[in-house]
């Protein structure tokens, strides 16, 4: 499966009505979750019945304007949270405790910080999903109709992707997206996306970093780009001015939707930098090598956590991986033990700080390594680069594991461009 977005043009009317189709599926989605707090013994298949007993409901007669696919397209996505909260209770991650997992439970706030689903209250951004039904797509692909019963109408779809390339036939969902800039519609595709290449003969290990976005097993660096911080002084001016206006008004909003817009442009700056580099890497290597990071764990460190979350190391590696299934190149993800430490001449550890930026093997060996083999070593080198020679050697052996991302998953759908 791939994922196309295009633009919707239409008229302000016509964006209400998918205001009050956005609306409805969240208070779906809401009962849902609510009717699972509920009631224990519940599974996914009894939350798609419930969707039916919602739009039958006497006292919410507005819910069957939205399409029945649309409204279990909405009680899929709550038994989705409610399925990796059970997940993550079965793999004790790091702050999802098993224990939390029983259901009937008074005491919902004690599970807020525990990965338990959360009720949706945004009135900025949200989506709705159509599955087979209720749209229809332009015999040019340039134009999409929607016919449920919020009667949205046809609108014009702005993009750079040809949809026309594709049957009719091949589209199996559309979700409706709204963000600051306007409303998007996101297409599911059945389609393979494989792309060929001619093998390079190369291999490489990356070290990701907060000085450098990365350095490679070559010595090569990329620099970080930053674009938070670039843009920190603007969003800082537009959060204070945002602050000082009375709550309910239309100056708030205004503002509210201005600092939005600013948040969206600096996250698609670095979307589009970590997918490009993450393309560039696997098409120009046949084996790439990382380090298996837990970045969650990582961003706990509130010294770092706002750098690491800006060089989105989770996210360049889950399109590094992507780009390689789509390329065939082999991804291996190697642990991080010692990679900064040992040396990549000899493998000696050499214990260092962050602050250490150079390593340095010692020319007298100790310990238990022959006097004779490594007496003559000392290896100096950049930090990361020495780094990144390890991860390659880990990965070329079988120390690491091949095409899983950092959730687990192997097989996902991804956004294309």
């Amino acid at each position: 499966m791939i994922v196309f977005e295009t633009k919707l043009d239409g008229q302000s009317e016509q964006y209400r009505l998918l205001d009050e189709a956005i609306r409805t599926a969240r208070f779906v989605r809401n009962s849902c979750l609510r009717y699972w707090m509920d009631n224990k013994d519940i599974g996914r298949y009894d939350l798609n019945k419930f969707c039916a007993v919602l739009a039958k409901s006497a006292e919410f007669p507005w819910v069957s304007k939205l399409n029945s696919m649309a409204r279990q397209a909405s009680a899929e996505r709550a038994w989705s949270a409610i399925a990796r909260f059970f997940d993550n209770c079965k793999k004790s991650l790091p702050g999802k405790k098993a224990e939390n997992a029983v259901l009937g439970f008074p005491q919902v706030k004690r599970f807020s910080k525990t990965g338990f689903p959360k009720f949706k209250r945004s009135q900025t951004h949200g989506s709705v999903e159509y599955k087979t039904c209720r749209w229809r797509l332009s015999d040019d692909r340039r134009y999409i109709t929607f016919t449920d019963g919020f009667k949205a109408g046809t609108f014009k779809l702005w993009g750079t992707r040809d949809l026309h390339f594709y049957q009719l036939k091949q589209f199996k969902r559309v979700r409706i997206v709204r963000r600051a800039d306007g409303y998007y519609a996101q297409f599911c595709i059945d389609q393979e996306r494989l792309e060929k290449r001619e093998p390079t003969g190369k291999t490489i290990g990356i070290d990701v970093g907060l000085n450098q976005f990365y350095t490679d097993s070559n010595g090569e660096t990329v620099a970080n780009p930053r674009h938070l911080r670039k843009s920190e002084k603007s969003l800082k001016r537009l959060q204070g001015r945002l602050s000082k206006t009375k709550k309910g008004s239309q100056n708030r909003i205004k503002f509210r939707n201005k600092l939005a817009r600013k948040h969206l442009k600096v996250s698609r700056q670095r979307k589009d930098f970590t997918i490009k580099t993450a393309r560039c890497v696997v098409r120009s290597n046949d084996l790439v090598a990382y380090e298996d990071l837990m970045v969650r764990n990582m961003v706990k460190n509130h010294r770092l956590a706002k750098s690491i979350s800006e060089v989105s190391w989770s996210l360049f590696r889950e399109w590094v991986e992507y780009s390689g299934k789509v390329f065939g190149v082999v991804t291996v993800a190697v642990p991080p033990d010692y990679t900064s430490q040992n040396c990549s001449n000899c493998g000696q550890v050499l214990k260092k700080t962050l602050s250490t930026r150079t390593h340095i093997c010692p020319k007298c060996a100790t310990g238990s390594i022959p006097v004779d083999t490594f007496a003559d070593c000392g290896h100096t080198q950049n930090r990361d680069w020495n780094a990144a020679r390890n991860i390659l050697e880990k990965g070329l052996s079988t120390a690491g594991h091949v095409g899983t991302n950092a959730s687990g998953e192997t097989d996902q759908v991804r956004f294309v461009g």
